[in-house]
């Protein structure tokens, strides 16, 4: 089976390879604060599934379901990531039936994916519908020159400034910035170049 599209697989990668262990980094962040249903929404082949339930499954955390769009990725995510408290999914991220068919979550997940959907408001608005009020969204993307301006990496739409981004997070009450370079996801300091953003939201 051949996956493309930047996909992260640890199982055929180097463990001390940087960008997965920045990858699993933000899924161990995540653990911080999910709880109750949770969703890993372009959830790829299901590691991150396997890191969330590792660290916090139990009285927090009572249901994960994975989605995403490419059904090899599913196929590999059955098979390497299986759990009885997960279940995986092929759907489109930007389908606006979403929430009827997948219902609605007390924590959503979506990492790396915002950044390579033409459509980013349709991408935030099915995010919302998916949350339950008092839910919580955990939400990155890397830094760029701006939304829709071309950039080096041939899979990415946007790659936002962080003002563009927070404007996209704007009917959340609650938004939470982080930054993260390397194995370090922080409040930023203005000493720092950072690469990525990690948004914590809430109403």
């Amino acid at each position: 089976m051949i996956l493309t599209d930047e996909r992260v697989i640890p199982k055929l990668m180097n463990p001390k390879n940087g960008m997965l262990r920045e990858h699993i980094f933000r899924y161990e962040f995540a653990t911080k604060f999910a709880k109750g249903r949770v969703l890993d929404i372009a959830c790829g082949v299901g590691y991150g599934i396997s890191i969330l339930l590792d660290k916090i499954y139990g009285a927090d955390v009572t249901q994960i379901i994975g989605v995403d769009k490419d059904k090899n990725a599913i196929c590999y995510a059955r098979e390497h990531y299986n759990h009885s408290q997960a279940e995986y999914f092929t759907m489109d991220v930007l389908s606006l039936n979403l929430d009827k068919q997948l219902g609605t979550f007390d924590t959503v997940i979506s990492f790396e994916t915002i950044e390579h959907l033409e459509d980013d408001v349709r991408f935030i608005n099915n995010l919302t519908k998916l949350l339950k009020p008092s839910g919580t969204l955990i939400i990155s993307t890397p830094f760029g020159r701006g939304r829709g301006i071309p950039c080096s990496n041939p899979f990415h739409v946007h790659q936002y400034k962080q003002e563009e981004f927070l404007e996209l997070l704007d009917d959340f009450k609650y938004v939470d910035m982080y930054h993260q370079i390397d194995e370090t996801i922080e409040f930023p300091l203005e000493d720092k170049k950072y690469y990525l953003m990690v948004a914590v939201c809430s109403n």
